[in-house]
C-alpha cells in the first residue's frame, strides 16, 4: 500500500530522515519506534504531505505522491492524527466529527439548511463514533471528556475522511495504562477495515498491536521485522529497548 524510497530531509546540518527505505502492506499496523529526536515526526509528515522531501519518493496505492499536497493526499485515502490532539472544544463530539465528513464530501453548510438535521451526515458520524467506542457520547460537549476520549475522537474524525491510510503519531500520549489499554481494543478492531502507520512510544501498546516494527534510529531505519525480531536484535537493544 505505500512504499517510501530512499527519503531524505535536512534541517541545516541534521539530517532528520536518511535515506529511508520502508514498505507497508494493506491491512497491518506497521509501527515506528525510536528514541525522541529520530525523526519520527518529520518521517510522517512527509507522508502526510506537511513536509516536502529533499530527495526520494513515497508511492501510495501505486502511484507516486511525493510532491501532492496534504489535500490532495487526504482525497487519495491518508488521513493523520497528531501527537496533540487538534478537536473543537466547544462542539460536541458529533459536530466534531461531522465536520470531518463535510470536509470529505467537499461542501460546507447549505443555506437554509441545518447540518443538524442532515440525517446523511449524521448517520456516517455517528458510524467513525461508533468504531472508536464513543457513540453513546456523541452529544457530549468534547471539552468536558477525557484526554483519551479526545484522542478516541480525533481517530474518529480521521476514519470519517475514508482513508484507506491512517497516519496515527503518538496517539497513546498522555494516557493512562486503562485509556492506554482501550485504544489498543479500538485500533485492533479498525485494523481489520484499515492499514495504519503507527508511531508510538509505548511499547506494551506497540507489541500488543503491530504486525511490523522500524526501528528508527538518527533518521535511519535500523531494523524492520515482527516483534520477536526486533526484541531480540542486540542493535535495537542498545539504541532504544535497554538490555532487560
Amino acid at each position: 500500500m505505500l512504499d517510501i524510497l530512499n527519503l531524505e530531509k535536512q534541517f541545516g546540518g541534521i539530517k532528520a530522515v536518511d535515506n529511508v527505505n520502508l514498505h507497508v502492506k494493506e491491512h497491518e499496523i506497521h509501527a515506528i519506534i525510536g528514541p525522541n529526536g529520530a525523526g519520527k515526526t518529520t518521517l510522517i509528515s512527509q507522508v502526510a504531505g506537511e513536509l516536502m522531501p529533499d530527495a526520494g519518493q513515497i508511492r501510495f496505492m501505486g502511484r507516486d505522491i511525493t510532491f501532492m499536497r496534504p489535500a490532495q493526499r487526504a482525497r487519495k485515502g491518508l488521513a493523520r492524527s497528531f501527537q496533540i490532539t487538534s478537536v473543537m472544544l466547544p462542539m460536541t463530539l458529533l459536530e466534531n466529527v461531522s465536520m470531518a465528513v463535510q470536509s470529505r464530501k467537499g461542501h460546507s453548510f447549505r443555506f437554509w439548511h441545518a447540518a443538524a438535521n442532515d440525517r446523511e451526515l449524521i448517520d456516517e458520524a455517528v458510524m467513525a463514533l461508533d468504531a472508536v467506542g464513543l457513540s453513546n457520547r456523541a452529544n457530549r460537549v468534547a471539552k468536558e471528556v477525557s484526554h483519551g476520549e479526545h484522542r478516541q475522537l480525533e481517530i474518529a474524525m480521521a476514519i470519517a475522511m475514508e482513508p484507506r491510510l491512517l497516519l496515527l503519531d503518538e496517539p497513546m500520549a498522555g494516557m493512562g495504562q486503562e485509556e492506554s489499554m482501550e485504544l489498543v481494543a479500538v485500533l485492533n478492531e479498525i485494523k481489520k477495515h484499515k492499514t495504519i502507520l503507527l508511531i508510538e512510544h509505548d511499547m506494551d501498546a506497540v507489541f500488543s498491536l503491530a504486525d511490523q516494527i522500524s526501528v528508527l534510529v538518527y533518521g535511519k531505519i535500523i531494523a524492520t521485522g515482527g516483534k520477536d525480531e526486533i526484541r531480540a536484535n542486540p542493535e535495537v537493544q542498545q539504541a532504544y529497548l535497554g538490555e532487560s
